[in-house]
């Protein structure tokens, strides 16, 4: 049929922050989209972004991801190059807008991106959280706590 569509079986990497839940206390969540040019996205399918000292910020009932940095595409020309340290802006509803600003100007707490990943349509999804940074001792506690959930898993294991 000339007007269908190909699917590809092709399965894109999900980038993790895994410092932002080391580093900090996770209270909500929002899946986001992000305003992106093409050759951000051939890089994103690459896998080649760094979420790690990346932030949210709301500005002008707006909200920005700053300081994530995606490399250019390496067959990308000159006039299909990005700058790859610029704001981009993510698309949110105007209530979840409104909830994270109340949350940062407020409560002051941060917005974290957690993972970018693809949908299953193809359009790359950001999940935003309103985080509290941890203190070093309530970074102990959570290593603590994890070392012996899985201590005793592995007793549990021994037992059977």
């Amino acid at each position: 049929m000339p007007g269908a569509k190909k699917t590809t079986t092709t399965r894109a990497p999900t980038i993790q922050n895994r410092r932002a839940r080391h580093d900090y206390e996770i209270i909500e969540t929002f899946e986001c989209g992000i305003v992106l040019v093409g050759s951000e996205v051939k890089s994103i399918r690459e896998g080649h972004v760094q979420l790690t000292d990346c932030y949210g910020r709301v500005m002008d009932g707006e909200v920005w991801l700053v300081g994530m940095h995606i490399p250019p595409y390496a067959n990308a020309t000159s006039f299909g190059a990005h700058d790859p340290d610029r704001r981009r802006k993510l698309l949110v509803h105007r209530r979840e807008i409104a909830t994270m600003e109340e949350a940062v100007n407020e409560k002051r707490l941060v917005l974290v991106p957690l993972t970018m990943r693809f949908n299953d349509e193809g359009r790359v999804k950001v999940d935003l959280a309103i985080a509290r940074g941890k203190k070093s001792y309530d970074k102990r506690h959570s290593i603590a706590a994890r070392d012996a959930a899985r201590d005793e898993e592995r007793e549990s294991r021994r037992r059977r």
